[in-house]
């Protein structure tokens, strides 16, 4: 365990000593639940602020075992203010598409007690963009859900602009009144900026270098006059940043990009990011995102769902105002829209197999649009009994097959009205936030949670004691479908992360779009929909193999 007292801390390459009273106000400030959520440290160039930083991130709990609060180590030198939203907004289990969505998404967010942290921000005075960066950190230190240490240097804007909005604890290090060191520490060299609109480069570089120059108009291919888009690259970067700014390998970050590219791009970039991401583990099928005209982007989306029986080959796609697009499955063209009457915003949709279309209202209340196929009897008979009970106990996530529905509620138990009778269980705490069933050998109920587990059950049968997956992170969506390749279970958290799921056992596949991932499906063959607010996204494992072979990235903890 490392001691209480800091050895001497080293900035720019020499021993900086006296940083131990310092040391031991840090952690007064990091014990005491009266304290302002803001500490600065502040001090000349050269005085060990960095250093002592470093030190605070590595150092443990004193005695028994208890588990300390994260602390999250953030260098802000050359980092943009959108950058430093990414990477703070990843590490904290959150998906922030501006410094406002960052500030609002951890306010708001249902995060577990363990998801509290302590971010340690150093060299704020050597950002990017010093003032945004100021004026983020201010509204964080308002956010109940974190602390902060930010590091700044003596005589920078920030730590007064800082102490002026808000409550903060000072540790000075320059407080002994001692002259400082002459020269400070040396200045690293900048590294050298890649060419902006080559899109090879920008998937091997530094993602939070090609951030900050596609922010501020900097680097190499940057035009002189106006904002210098690149070919279409720059707006796709900055739409799906947030997974493009994680730790990954070229493809991975040439498939994110190529899913994030507008129809208006440069046409030479399409296929030099498809060459680049043949080693992702997916395909990209398509993908239609804001402000793409042939065939338009179907706007943003809330739900989602793949369609079989009549409607075959037919997705449906729901938005924030209720309107339910239909769209052909092959490329996202418009096949026309769901007539319905349903009131306000719509929170889920099961297409059943006879063409009926079960919708669930922002109130927990059912709805039912008829197909084209006459439905039988004790099928509506079904739906009226569903519709009564929700109408007394509102739902909050619905599927359908073929003579079941499935609800779930808000206290955590997800009931499956069948024609045999009524089966319950009760395998969340808290709010289920979606279901799904399929129709297979053994049908079966999938379900998650704002507890952000992924959970199996076999109606009339005991839920599975372990979850299919689990996360930090409340489940948003949940669909799965019976394909030629056995059941396929795709589910999303709020942390922006989406799996395809084999319940029958093999590999996980994972995919990040960037902005926030609002609804998921699973075709009968086996692709996978990511919708979004910006985005539908249709990709295809690029190996069947690859849904056995491990591929995962881990699921309960990160």
């Amino acid at each position: 365990m490392p001691s209480a007292t800091p050895p001497p801390a080293r900035e720019g390459g020499r021993a900086v000593t006296g940083t131990e009273a310092e040391a031991a106000a840090l952690l007064g400030w990091l014990t005491d639940p009266e304290a302002p959520r803001l500490c600065l440290v502040t001090g000349a160039p050269g005085s060990g602020k960095t250093a002592l930083l470093d030190w605070l991130a590595a150092y443990g709990p004193r005695s028994g075992g208890r588990r300390r609060t994260p602390r999250v180590l953030v260098p802000l030198a050359g980092q943009s203010a959108l950058g430093a939203t990414w990477t703070i907004a990843d590490l904290l289990g959150v998906v922030a598409r501006s410094p406002d969505e960052l500030v609002h998404a951890l306010a708001t967010s249902e995060a577990r007690p363990s998801g509290r942290a302590v971010l340690l921000l150093t060299d704020l005075h050597a950002a990017a963009e010093p003032a945004a960066l100021t004026e983020l950190i201010g509204e964080l230190a308002g956010v109940g859900r974190v602390r902060l240490v930010v590091e700044a240097r003596t005589g920078s804007p920030a730590p007064g602009t800082l102490r002026a909005a808000r409550r903060a604890t000072v540790v000075d290090l320059d407080a002994d009144g001692e002259p400082a060191p002459a020269g400070g520490a040396p200045a690293e060299p900048p590294r050298p900026l890649p060419d902006l609109s080559d899109p090879l480069a920008v998937c091997a570089a530094d993602p939070l270098l090609v951030t900050t120059a596609y922010v501020t108009g900097t680097g190499e291919g940057s035009g002189e006059a106006g904002v210098d888009d690149h070919g279409g690259l720059r707006t796709a970067w900055l739409r799906a940043g947030q997974s493009l700014c994680r730790a990954q390998a070229p493809a991975e970050r040439a498939l994110v990009l190529l899913a994030a590219l507008g129809d208006g791009a440069d046409p030479r970039l399409r296929p030099a990011l498809a060459e680049l991401a043949e080693g992702a583990a997916w395909r990209l099928r398509w993908a239609r995102n804001r402000g793409d005209l042939t065939p338009p982007w179907p706007g943003p989306v809330a739900v989602l769902g793949a369609a079989g029986g009549p409607l075959e080959g037919t997705l449906l796609v729901g938005d924030r105002t209720g309107t339910v697009r239909l769209l052909h499955e092959a490329d996202a063209s418009s096949a026309g829209r769901l007539p319905h009457t349903v009131p306000g915003r719509v929170t889920a949709l099961a297409p059943a197999p006879d063409g009926t279309v079960l919708l669930l209202d922002d109130r927990g209340r059912l709805h039912s649009v008829r197909g084209t196929v006459p439905r039988a009897p004790y099928l509506e008979r079904l739906t009226e009994a569903v519709s009564k009970t929700l109408a007394r106990h509102p739902g909050t996530a619905l599927a359908a097959i073929a003579g079941s529905v499935v609800v779930g509620d808000r206290l955590g138990s997800v009931h499956a009205f069948g024609l045999t009778g009524l089966h319950q269980a009760a395998p969340h705490s808290g709010r289920v936030t979606a279901v799904a069933a399929v129709e297979s050998e053994t049908p079966f109920v999938c379900s998650g949670g704002a507890d952000g587990t992924v959970r199996l059950w076999t109606p009339g049968r005991e839920p599975r004691s372990e979850p299919l997956a689990e996360r930090r992170s409340p489940v948003v969506s949940l669909h799965a479908a019976e394909t030629p390749h056995g059941p396929l279970v795709a589910a999303a958290w709020a942390d922006g992360l989406v799996e395809l799921h084999r319940p029958e056992g093999g590999a996980t596949l994972s995919f990040r779009p960037g902005p926030p991932v609002r609804a998921v499906a699973v075709t009968g063959a086996g692709a996978l929909l990511v919708g979004t607010d910006e985005s539908l996204v249709c990709l295809v494992p690029r190996s069947r193999e690859k849904l056995f072979r491990s591929s995962r990235e881990s699921s309960p903890e990160r």
